[in-house]
């Protein structure tokens, strides 16, 4: 019995149409069609898929971009840093880790171009005509510095890591997460003020640079004293930290800013009583006014040498 129709019956031989050619090798036959697409495709261009085989264009267009991939790792590690217990001193660290990183590169395969974009000195403070040519004055560096740390010594950034990691989570978790970025960056901010306002006492050392991730860190420390000692907890063990790191400062070839410390601590600390003393829903509002009335503050300090500059000139 034969079958009626153009096609080929059973048993008969199958021949190869006109296009029945891979479409990105003309020259080879086939049959197999592309899941998606449709289009004819040899076994070098056949991608198997959960649904079907496809050609590799078709998998290309299905398979994320790069930049699409990092910024949906982005936004996962986002997601997670947000739902953890102390999302803002895990995302300083983080961000502290990446600049260290960079530094180092910039150190090793350059001429510290990152540190020199970062560092602090209260030269970057004076007002734009007492500056030498090709200086501007950049304030902003006062905030910068906070996030630096010494590629000579490596021990500087995993001491501060270690310290706010050990610290810095407690206390956000203790007080909150805007009110702990708020005080971080105010000690930060008190670190390169204690740079800068020494330069008056010796003004030799307004050119002398200054990488000051320990202003805000000393900041932390002194906040969390001043929190415990008001939960009257035992702070003998944190008070002989606090002291043997200020005392290291002071020893000759150090080569450590001690005004850095301590400016961050006297910020730490002043920020951390206004958080105690204003603390509770009903004062919310003085709380807020409170600091912004101390950023407003460390801002009209922060323009001192407009007013003042420092006796070298």
């Amino acid at each position: 019995m034969v079958a009626s129709g153009s096609g080929p019956a059973f048993g008969e031989r199958v021949e190869y149409g006109p296009n029945d050619v891979c479409y990105r090798h003309p020259q080879v036959h086939s049959f197999t069609l592309c899941q998606r697409c449709g289009r004819t495709i040899c076994p070098e261009c056949q991608v198997v898929s959960a649904v079907g085989v496809l050609c590799t264009d078709c998998v290309k267009q299905t398979q994320p971009s790069t930049a699409k991939r990092a910024a949906r790792a982005s936004r996962v590690t986002g997601r997670r840093l947000a739902a953890s217990d102390a999302p803002v001193t895990y995302a300083i660290m983080i961000a502290c880790g990446v600049v260290f990183a960079l530094q180092l590169i910039s150190h090793y395969f350059g001429t510290d171009e990152v540190t020199r974009a970062l560092w602090y000195a209260p030269l970057y403070s004076l007002p734009p005509e007492l500056l030498p040519v090709g200086m501007g004055f950049e304030p902003w560096r006062m905030l910068t510095a906070m996030f630096t740390h010494s590629t000579g010594f490596i021990f500087h950034i995993l001491f501060n890591m270690y310290a706010l990691w050990l610290f810095g989570r407690n206390l956000e978790q203790m007080i909150g997460r805007i009110a702990y970025l708020t005080l971080y960056v105010f000690a930060g901010l008190g670190g390169s003020l204690g740079v800068m306002y020494w330069a008056y006492v010796s003004p030799e050392t307004i050119n002398i640079p200054t990488v000051g991730a320990s202003g805000a860190i000393f900041g932390v420390l002194a906040a969390t004293f001043v929190a415990f000692r008001a939960a009257k907890v035992n702070v003998t063990s944190l008070a002989v930290l606090l002291a043997i790191n200020i005392g290291i400062g002071f020893l000759p070839g150090a080569n450590i800013s001690w005004q850095a410390h301590l400016g961050g601590m006297v910020l730490g600390a002043a920020t951390m009583g206004i958080l105690l003393a204003t603390r509770g829903p009903r004062r919310k509002k003085a709380r807020i006014g409170s600091l912004v009335a101390l950023g407003a503050v460390l801002v009209a300090l922060a323009c001192g040498y407009l007013v003042a500059t420092p006796a070298i000139f």
